[in-house]
């Protein structure tokens, strides 16, 4: 594809973004930028989560990850169907009966302010290294394929698609989002049918049926020591949705924009089994590419990151290429355009602890989020790049480590505050949350353990327990039963 037509579709493409943003942040409000004014239909929730879920990472790296993994991502996969039922019927309904803004809010009702502070330190943390990631992976690819052929160098059209961002989401937060997101699901998942499509039409259905037949891709893993064995991965699977989706504000603030609980659920669960059916494609997708790259005698790049884009850019025809592009393109702003509103809600409630709503009225509020969103998004900027300096691998498998490391202890004070009564000191929470991962960060980089996805449950069940005994302490401490 020429670079020209490339940056055209692109451009196209905004300014459908741009007539989005400004139907729906007409009269926007704090309670617009927040909670979708608690208006958000179900059904435009549920389509729209695809492209939040889903990203840059899955569109690419999932289906270059099918050379070494083959199809065994699929059993992480049906542990996230379990574990948002639980998201559901456990987690929403508490967050509904407490009127939460910010989910974090709930740690300072049940332990206290250090509680709420560390919980939302870690999904800040986790969110920016997160977004930062899908981000440099769709902008390395447009770096790589297109943006080098005009000597723009990486920091700038890293710069220009942050920007971009931010020119949309400026005004009307989650109540804009939560339209934008639904129009960007729609290409990320229509570039990948597409995609599908061509593939078997050049190929033959017979031809791909009778080479899977031939040589049938791994799924399931049965092999105890294996690290992807498949009990290991389907409870990891569970944990990571429970922790990445439940317990992570971006997620859940679109899910509290709705004007019910049960409209609020029914959202999730139908997102469940949209989340199966499109992972399943995605799994296919990377087993079609490597089949027609073997079948048309092509050499793939090296990088597993890197042949998608390279067959579709090349390859595949100028239908794939284009909408490749539209796709790759709402992968990389529905990646990141919600963090920096929910990073904003997140750092404003949770730590300047502000009443948009009454303190210094409507005008005051406004500012401060401006304020705050504009930093977040220098903050990914710099993250950005950052990353680009340090990565050589698989960037879903970046994502899914740095999953294991703050998403782990945040998942441990959840569970330790909604499944047990103790009451834990407020000032012991930040410590105990900080030194279970840099424990096990220690033993990795030592070289004593290697851990896996597994880690996810490890640093949850060491924090959760070591916040019991402490609470346990404190309680014999204080002379009272234990």
């Amino acid at each position: 594809m020429a670079p020209t037509l490339f940056l055209s579709l692109v451009a196209v493409y905004f300014c459908a973004l741009l007539l989005i943003a400004w139907w729906t942040s007409r009269s926007a409000t704090t309670s617009s930028y927040l909670v979708g004014n608690k208006n958000s239909p179900w059904y435009l929730l549920a389509f729209g989560l695809i492209g939040d879920s889903l990203s840059g990472v899955t569109f690419i790296s999932v289906p270059g990850e099918v050379s070494r993994s083959h199809l065994t991502y699929f059993q992480l996969i049906l542990g996230n169907f379990v574990g948002y039922w639980f998201i559901a019927k456990t987690l929403l309904p508490l967050y509904y009966r407490l009127n939460l803004v910010s989910i974090y809010g709930y740690l300072e009702k049940r332990f206290g302010p250090a509680a709420q502070k560390t919980g939302a330190l870690f999904f800040l943390i986790s969110r920016v290294a997160g977004a930062a990631a899908r981000l440099y992976l769709a902008g390395s690819v447009l770096q790589e394929f297109v943006l080098k052929k005009f000597g723009i160098p990486f920091h700038l059209s890293v710069l220009a698609t942050i920007s971009l961002m931010l020119v949309y989401t400026w005004r009307g937060g989650i109540k804009t989002l939560v339209w934008t997101d639904c129009f960007q699901s729609l290409f990320l998942v229509g570039g990948l049918v597409v995609t599908v499509i061509a593939i078997v039409s050049d190929l033959g259905l017979f031809s791909v049926i009778d080479s899977l037949r031939a040589s049938p891709p791994e799924m399931f893993v049965w092999d105890l020591w294996n690290p992807k064995f498949f009990p290991r991965e389907f409870l990891a699977g569970i944990f990571l949705a429970i922790a990445m989706t439940g317990l992570d504000q971006n997620m859940m603030q679109k899910n509290l924009s709705c004007r019910t609980l049960q409209g609020a659920q029914t959202n999730i669960q139908v997102f469940s089994f949209i989340m199966l059916v499109v992972n399943l494609l995605f799994l296919f997708l990377g087993l079609l590419l490597f089949q027609f790259a073997r079948t048309k005698g092509l050499q793939l790049p090296a990088q597993s990151d890197q042949v998608f884009p390279f067959l579709a850019l090349n390859h595949l025809g100028s239908w794939v290429a284009a909408f490749f592009v539209l796709g790759l393109t709402a992968a990389t702003f529905s990646s990141a355009d919600s963090v920096l509103t929910t990073l904003t809600t997140s750092f404003t409630i949770d730590f300047l602890r502000l009443d948009l709503n009454r303190e210094g009225g409507e005008k005051r509020g406004r500012r401060v989020l401006y304020l705050v969103h504009l930093g977040f998004a220098a903050i990914l900027f710099l993250t950005i790049l950052a990353i680009a300096a340090v990565n050589q691998q698989s960037v879903i498998r970046l994502i899914l480590k740095m999953a294991t490391y703050t998403y782990g202890p945040l998942l441990g004070l959840f569970l330790c505050g909604i499944w047990s009564k103790i009451q834990v000191p407020d000032r012991c929470v930040p410590w105990v949350c900080f030194s279970v991962p840099t424990t096990f960060l220690a033993l990795e980089i030592s070289g004593i353990s290697t851990f896996g996805n597994e880690l996810l449950i490890l640093n949850a069940a060491a924090t959760a327990g070591t916040l019991l005994v402490a609470g346990r302490m404190a309680r014999t401490i204080a002379g009272k039963p234990a």
